[in-house]
């Protein structure tokens, strides 16, 4: 097992790097006020989503899987009135990104099949909850490529 537990490693690891890096490149050209604010009068904004995403990552992984000690505010992932700057929301995002690979790296072969449970899951192994949040965040990003095609489609910054 030690080849496939290298290999599940690697694996999780480079897709949750990947995806970090897709969500900073998805963010870059997306202005201050752009990163807060929605497109529609539906849904949320892509900084709302980077709040969610490093909660959900917090939470599920950090708390339940590392025992960070984490405690989650799910409501205000969406509607913090005073978000942090979009440069520490990005920060807080790659820092739970980081504990994420870290723990990934932590687990024996025995972690991937230890019981889990988490408050709003299915999730019965790390390995199915690790994967379930990397499925998460990937859905996430879609809406991220989306609302950054909706802002460079209006060209200028809402009022």
């Amino acid at each position: 097992m030690p080849k496939l537990d290298g290999t599940l490693v690697f694996v999780l690891a480079s897709r949750y790097v990947a995806n970090a890096a897709r969500v900073c490149v998805l963010a870059e050209p997306i202005t201050d006020r752009q990163f807060w604010q929605k497109p529609f009068p539906f849904g949320n904004s892509f900084g709302h989503l980077v709040l969610h995403l490093t909660g959900n990552l917090n939470y599920y992984i950090g708390t339940q899987i590392a025992g960070t000690g984490y405690v989650r505010d799910r409501p205000r992932e969406f509607n913090d009135p005073n978000p942090p700057s979009k440069a520490e929301a990005l920060k807080r995002f790659d820092d739970a990104v980081a504990m994420v690979v870290k723990t990934i790296g932590a687990q024996s072969s025995e972690d991937w099949s230890a019981e889990y449970s988490g408050a709003g899951t299915d999730a019965k192994t790390r390995l199915d909850m690790i994967m379930q949040c990397a499925a998460h965040m990937q859905h996430h990003i879609g809406q991220m490529i989306y609302l950054g095609y909706q802002w460079q489609q209006a060209g200028t910054d809402p009022k």
